[in-house]
Formats: C-alpha cells, sequence, structure tokens
C-alpha cells in the first residue's frame, strides 16, 4: 500500500522537527531532510556515512520556487526547468543565501530538482519548503528503489518512511552544470543526453572529470557487496564460466541477445533488450545477486546512447575500486 494523505502530512511534521523521511521519486528513494536546518542535514550524512564534502540535491515542488533558492537562473536553466521539470533533471546553480553550506559540501553552488512524483510532490507542497535527499541507501552501495530497500538497509536510522511504489525510472537523475555559458552533464541520468540536446539545439559534453563536485561522482558508487566485473557482451559467458569453475559464486548480468544461453553460474538475470526497462530495474539485479550469495558479478556495457548512458555510467561506478574514504 503507498502512502495516503495522514502518511504524507506525518512525514511533514517529521521534516519541520528536523528529522529524517525516505521518501519516494521517480528514479530512487531519497533520505530526505529540511534543507535549511543544518543539523537535520548533518544527520543524512551521518545515517548515510557519506562525506561532509559531497554536495546533496535540494528537492523543491515546482519550478516556481526555484529563485528562492539559488543565486542566478540564466536562460538555459530556465528552459530545461520549462521543459524537463518535474523529472529526473537536477540542476547545478549558484547558491542562494537560503542554502546552508552543510548542503553544498561546502561549495558555492547548489543542485536542484523537482521530482516527477505524486507522493514526494505531495510531500513537498505540504512541508513547503526545499528538502535535500540523496539515496536512501549506506554511502556507495546500491540505490534503493522500493522502501522495502530502505527499511532493510536503513532499519530505524530513518524517522519516517514514505512508500510510493517501485521507482519508474529506476537510476538517479541526469545533472547538468547550468553554472557557466556552456553546460555540461556532470552525471548521466533519467533525462537522456539526446533529449537535452533537442532543447537546447547544441552537442552537450560528459566530461568524465569536472571542477564542480556533484553527488555520484566518486569511483566506487551504486555497488553491491559483489564485485563486479565489467567484460565484451559476446565474452560474458565465457568469462562467467571460468570464474565458476575457479571457486567464486558467480552472478551474470546476461545480455538479452544471449537470451535462453546455458550459462554454468550460481545465478543469472537476463536483462532486458528495453533500456527503460533495464534501467528500472538495474538496482534491483544488482541486490537480487547479492542476496543469492554471489561474490563476483560478471556484466557488460550497454549501447551508450539513450538511458544506456546512464545504465553504463552506473556499471563503471559499481566495478570501481573499492577504497575507503
Amino acid at each position: 500500500m503507498t502512502a495516503g494523505t495522514r502518511d504524507i502530512e506525518k512525514a511533514a511534521g517529521v521534516l519541520r522537527a528536523g528529522g529524517l523521511v525516505a521518501l519516494p521519486t521517480e528514479t530512487v528513494y531519497g533520505l530526505g531532510a529540511d534543507a535549511e536546518n543544518p543539523a537535520a542535514v548533518s544527520r543524512i550524512f551521518h545515517t548515510k556515512g557519506r562525506p561532509p564534502s559531497h554536495p546533496l540535491i535540494v528537492h523543491l515542488s515546482g519550478a516556481g520556487q526555484l529563485d528562492d533558492w539559488v543565486a542566478d537562473v540564466p536562460e538555459t536553466a530556465r528552459l530545461l526547468a520549462e521543459r524537463f521539470w518535474p523529472g529526473p533533471l537536477t540542476l547545478v546553480l549558484r547558491r542562494g543565501t537560503r542554502v546552508p553550506l552543510e548542503a553544498t559540501g561546502g561549495l558555492e553552488t547548489v543542485a536542484v530538482r523537482v521530482p516527477a512524483h505524486p507522493v514526494a510532490l505531495a510531500l513537498l507542497s505540504a512541508f513547503g519548503g526545499g528538502v535535500t535527499a540523496p539515496s536512501a541507501n549506506r554511502f556507495g552501495s546500491v540505490s534503493p528503489t522500493t522502501a522495502q530497500h530502505v527499511r532493510a538497509e536503513l532499519g530505524d536510522a530513518v524517522d519516517f518512511v514514505l512508500d510510493g511504489g517501485s521507482c519508474e525510472v529506476g537510476v538517479e537523475s541526469t545533472i547538468v552544470d547550468a553554472t557557466g555559458e556552456t553546460p555540461a552533464i556532470l552525471r548521466p541520468g533519467g533525462v537522456t543526453r539526446e533529449d537535452l540536446e533537442a532543447v537546447l539545439g547544441r552537442t552537450l559534453a560528459v566530461p568524465s572529470t569536472s571542477h564542480v563536485r556533484v553527488p555520484g561522482q566518486h569511483p566506487s558508487h551504486y555497488a553491491p557487496r559483489a564485485r563486479v566485473v565489467l567484460v565484451e557482451p559476446g565474452k560474458v559467458v565465457a568469462e562467467a564460466q571460468l570464474a565458476q569453475e575457479l571457486g567464486h559464486r558467480v552472478g551474470v548480468f546476461l545480455p538479452a541477445s544471449l537470451a535462453g544461453t546455458p550459462v554454468k553460474a550460481h545465478a543469472v538475470v537476463t536483462v532486458p533488450d528495453s533500456l527503460a526497462a533495464y534501467a528500472r530495474g538495474l538496482y534491483g539485479y544488482l541486490r537480487e545477486l547479492d542476496h543469492a550469495g554471489c561474490d563476483l558479478i560478471i556484466a557488460s556495457l550497454p549501447a551508450e546512447e539513450g538511458l544506456g548512458l546512464a545504465i553504463a555510467n552506473r556499471l563503471r561506478r559499481a566495478a570501481g575500486p573499492r577504497t575507503t574514504v
């Protein structure tokens, strides 16, 4: 059962009291706090084990709030907000005085978006302010796409969990740096590069590094407990069978083109041919193979077009070097 009016009113009260609320968005579940309450924002970092230098996204109830939270809104940003909000697009702009530095990792920029989920929008409207909300999971681990994922990972560390069902998009928002004359995609996500370029009428860069810190840039991110190894699509079956023979409990992301191919492995997930369906299920598949007891996951990257760019980004981060922070 998804959240109703009483739940939303209760969640808004928890936010006003400085508590933490897990809320559904169309991308993933977020761990929300009052964006103007530095103590509440700091609780997010403590609960997630997130480095305080990693900025958070401020969620708003509508584009009409934008000027209340940022210092300057270039025409490019207004155009993107008009076209893609509510939706899985985050804009990085100059920080307004309303935003505490705790929410921006000490930066003079702030990431803002309007989520496209009725429960999230109802909560933001009832609360009346901005809500900082990174993904509702331990830092660096697989993002949650159901309320049950949140409860299983964070438990009583969250004061209230709003259940809005399964997330429709399944990967985080696209982050666009709109502070300068030339916008750039700092994190691929639910709004595709092609859609952004069609609206702006220009090619957008997707730099591998950026002087602007934003969520999701750590080398190891979105990672399951199992180690993830990326290989060419045609080598997935052979690599999985070799690793299984070497004593690993292997999980496999079997490409749709190889559906039905026998694989010697501990567990197999056949990924959908549809990129939208793949993105929606990605984090669930990683959790499924973790729960199956796999210690190694063999996967390949999809073509990096449309949502494939975001999926490939998440898989690369999941396969990144596991270092302590």
